[in-house]
């Protein structure tokens, strides 16, 4: 027979491990998607380089930026978070999260242009990498969070026993 501190006990190391499995878990997950998207944006800015000696930069970093946002979505969705096709939706909502991306980055490098005209090319790397390690971090956990997030067992589902095994694969 077990006594009331004994169960709390037990219940609080429980929690501890199980609290340090979800860390682990998320910082698995986090730790692929930064990967990942080191990966295809250093992918990205080699293909600029190359095809800007064939077309014009724009339209090079143009085809650059579409064709490395939807592979980035397709790798994220799958590995990443274990979601499988993102599907046109995720898709969308990750473009956007890009675009949103790309406004914080330009207001940033912009800010600082107008705040010392002068800057050298240390600083404003600074600055745009700081705020794409802030865009990332932002993009990471709108993507978790809601476009491919793992939505959680209904009652009832599979006679009121609730999986986790949903949120095991994800993660």
């Amino acid at each position: 027979m077990t006594t009331k501190a004994q169960r709390r006990t037990a219940a609080r190391k429980s929690t501890t491990i199980n609290g340090l499995h979800l860390i682990h878990r998320h910082a698995a997950v986090f730790i692929r998607f930064a990967g990942l998207g080191c990966g295809v944006t250093l992918a990205a800015s080699a293909a600029l380089v190359l095809l800007s000696q064939w077309i014009p930069w724009m339209a090079a970093n143009v085809l650059t930026t579409v064709v490395s946002t939807v592979a980035a979505t397709e790798l994220h969705a799958r590995v990443s978070f274990g979601h499988g096709r993102p599907g046109l939706d995720g898709h969308l909502k990750s473009a956007a999260t890009m675009a949103a991306g790309w406004l914080v980055t330009s207001a940033a490098v912009g800010a600082l242009a107008a705040l010392r005209p002068g800057a050298g090319l240390v600083l404003q790397q600074t600055v745009y990498l700081s705020a794409t390690a802030l865009v990332g971090l932002g993009r990471y956990l709108v993507l978790r969070l809601s476009v491919f997030a793992q939505r959680a067992p209904q009652p009832g589902a599979d006679d009121g026993v609730r999986s986790t095994a949903v949120y095991d694969a994800a993660a």
